[in-house]
């Protein structure tokens, strides 16, 4: 059971990418999903979230320019980003939570987006 992250890369202030994370191993469909961002020196923060109810929140910090989709046919779910900012750069973490504790708890390996001026 594992999540592969892809799609992040450079792209300057005011691009768009789009984020994947394929789940393997388990039914994407069955679980909330999450993406998260860390920043060099800055805490983990949640980024958007798609619940398995269909319902979905983004923050803040990303709300009119972020979106979360989910593809359960192809077990993935996507992040869109535009109007990207240099304060967006980080690595981009998908998460699933898988135990039914409501903890996300199955985690991929990260996706460096770097936002250049």
């Amino acid at each position: 059971v594992q999540l592969q992250a892809s799609g992040g890369g450079l792209v300057q202030a005011g691009g768009f990418l789009r984020l994947s994370c394929a789940a393997s191993g388990l039914t994407f469909g069955s679980y909330a999903v999450a993406w998260y961002r860390q920043a060099p020196g800055k805490e983990r923060e949640l980024v958007a979230l798609s619940s398995n109810g269909g319902s979905t929140y983004v923050a803040d910090s990303a709300k009119g320019r972020f979106s979360i989709s989910r593809d359960n046919a192809k077990n993935t779910v996507y992040l869109q980003m535009k109007s990207l900012k240099t304060e967006d750069t980080a690595v981009y973490y998908c998460a699933a939570a898988v135990s039914g504790t409501g903890r996300y708890d199955l985690w991929g390996q990260g996706t460096q987006v770097t936002v250049s001026s």
